[in-house]
Order: C-alpha cells, then sequence, then structure tokens
C-alpha cells in the first residue's frame, strides 16, 4: 500500500560504489516503489514510496549506503505519491 513518498539527494562518494544497485535491492526487500538516478553533480537522486515504517527503513539504509560508500549527508522531502509499479534505476 503506498501511504507515502519521499524524495532525497543522497551527498557523499555514492556514484561508482553500486549505490543505485544497492538501493534497488533494498527497495524491493521492502516493497518500495520508486526510481534512483545519478546526478551530474556526483550526488544520487531518489524518489520511492510506500509504507511508511517501509521508508523509514528505506532512508535508514540510504544514510549508510553500500559498503563501498561513503554518504556525507540525505536531503529528504516529504511528497505526495504517484503509485509507481516497481522500482527502477534510471
Amino acid at each position: 500500500m503506498t501511504d507515502s513518498a519521499v524524495h532525497i539527494i543522497v551527498h557523499g562518494q555514492v556514484q561508482g560504489v553500486f549505490y543505485r544497485v544497492s538501493a534497488q535491492t533494498r527497495a524491493t526487500e521492502l516493497e518500495l516503489t520508486g526510481w534512483i538516478r545519478n546526478l551530474s553533480n556526483g550526488t544520487v537522486e531518489v524518489y520511492a514510496e510506500g509504507d511508511q515504517d517501509a521508508l523509514g527503513y528505506f532512508i535508514e539504509w540510504c544514510r549508510k549506503g553500500p559498503p563501498s560508500a561513503k554518504v556525507s549527508r540525505c536531503e529528504l522531502d516529504w511528497v505526495s505519491p504517484q503509485v509507481m509499479n516497481d522500482f527502477k534505476i534510471l
């Protein structure tokens, strides 16, 4: 069920460290939908929607990322759900 949605910008060493693939795996495990993409400034942009509790777990994961990532901070913005079907890497 899609209760909530969050837009996240992840800063730090988050490109070239399997951040997107790892985030997709975690989002799928949590039954979240949305998308993730690299931005030209070196950050990663994430949109995720689903159960509020699952989003909380996902946000905590985003703040750490995969073992090779070095996340310095995450900017969060709670937004209206778009009702996506899966979690895609763009």
